[in-house]
């Protein structure tokens, strides 16, 4: 696949993650906004966006047609852990706008900044870690 339908798939699979996210974590605030709701939301929401992105990142972007339920746990679990490295950028990259400029504004353009770093280094760190293509002439 051409890197730049790479780049709009890849895009385009953000944005639904996202937008999976956020309709959970309403539906689960339908029923009230207390800390414990708020917790539930947020979490269910993670859930909710994660798998979705690992199931169209492992077939549409990676094409990795990998199976069996414990190779694909561990393989989850690396995607997840390459998440939370990349989701650090990101948080970070807001936290130090705002705390420089004081201000919604630079504080969303940290937040725009943290995530396209963020997704370009997680697509590099998922290629090489989470859905390594074969070496040629290896076999199985």
């Amino acid at each position: 696949m051409k890197m730049r339908n790479i780049i709009i798939l890849y895009s385009l699979f953000a944005v639904l993650a996202t937008c999976a996210n956020l309709l959970t974590q309403r539906l689960i605030l339908m029923y009230g906004n207390s800390a414990l709701h708020f917790g539930a939301a947020i979490l269910a929401g993670t859930i909710v966006g994660l798998g979705i992105k690992y199931v169209l990142d492992k077939k549409w972007i990676f094409q990795d047609a990998t199976k069996g339920l414990i190779y694909q746990g561990k393989q989850f679990t690396a995607y997840t852990t390459m998440g939370i490295v990349t989701t650090a950028i990101f948080w970070g990259s807001e936290t130090i706008f705002w705390l420089i400029w004081k201000s919604d504004f630079m504080r969303e353009a940290g937040a725009i900044l943290g995530l396209t770093i963020g997704y370009i280094a997680k697509y590099h760190l998922d290629r090489h870690f989470v859905f390594p293509k074969p070496e040629a002439g290896a076999t199985s």
